[in-house]
């Protein structure tokens, strides 16, 4: 059984920066974690890279050679990279145990979790593969300052978590970089009924049945909790990854040996 963490979330979230505070984490910690470059647009890296999708196919080739876009070369790109996941992705990960840890660092287009089926496709790969999987969706918490862009950022994770159906931890990034944390504190748990209060305070009456329907959907969906994060704390990292290795069971079937048993019964004896 193999373990992956899907790192998504819009472009500026902190994504490779959390990558790379997770990598030297683990390396303090004595944990071997290997981590995977899917945005074919990276450029520098402050960890090791131990997949990169630029070995198959980069963003800058494929701009030059058929004249597309940023975005459209982005999309371009994962679609090659879903039409070689037998290929080229099935090889990479034969490089690597069965037991081994992986973190995907992706690009931060938001069609690629939202509306474009190529990461879902990936996901339902790695499940193949005997891979428990989750979600780990960064919003950069300086854009949670109030109830509207809460929702907003709500929407956006609820998307990914309908369109990808992983266990799914929200996290708020850039936690260091917040100068009032008390704007953020609010709306790490709120009660639904202050959500709804603050939002029909700063929308127009029409709207009252709208906010509603959106407090209800967030509500039922859990969607409410963000787990905050400073990257200057390691016990802010510990409990993220914590919550992460919770989610996709890990470690849980290492404690459990016959040989344990064995033992303890001599020391009875």
């Amino acid at each position: 059984m193999g373990y992956a963490q899907l790192v998504i979330g819009p472009a500026g979230s902190g994504k490779s920066t959390y990558c790379s505070s997770l990598y030297e984490h683990c390396v303090a910690t004595r944990r071997t974690i290997h981590i995977v470059n899917l945005d074919p647009a990276a450029e520098n890296f402050d960890y090791p890279v131990a997949m990169d999708i630029r070995e198959l196919i980069s963003l800058d080739d494929v701009m030059e050679e058929l004249g597309l876009g940023p975005n459209g070369g982005l999309v371009y790109c994962m679609e090659h990279l879903e039409d070689n996941l037998d290929d080229w992705f099935t090889d990479e990960l034969d490089n690597y145990l069965d037991d081994d840890y992986l973190v995907f660092d992706c690009p931060g287009q938001i069609e690629l979790y939202s509306h474009v089926p190529v990461l879902r496709n990936f996901v339902e790969h790695l499940k193949r593969k005997n891979y428990n999987v989750c979600a780990v969706y960064l919003l950069d918490s300086q854009f949670m300052t109030d109830v509207t862009k809460f929702i907003s950022g709500c929407m956006a994770c609820l998307s990914a978590m309908v369109q990808l159906e992983l266990p799914h931890v929200n996290i708020l990034s850039k936690m260091d970089l917040v100068t009032n944390k008390k704007d953020v504190e609010e709306f790490l748990d709120p009660e639904p009924t202050f959500l709804l209060s603050e939002l029909n305070q700063r929308m127009a009456p029409q709207f009252a049945k709208l906010n509603k329907s959106l407090i209800e959907l967030v509500n039922n969906y859990s969607m409410v909790s963000f787990i905050p994060l400073d990257l200057r704390k390691e016990r802010s990292i510990q409990y993220v990854l914590a919550q992460i290795d919770n989610c996709i069971q890990y470690g849980e079937d290492a404690d459990v040996k016959i040989k344990d048993f064995d033992q303890d019964d001599d020391n009875d004896e």
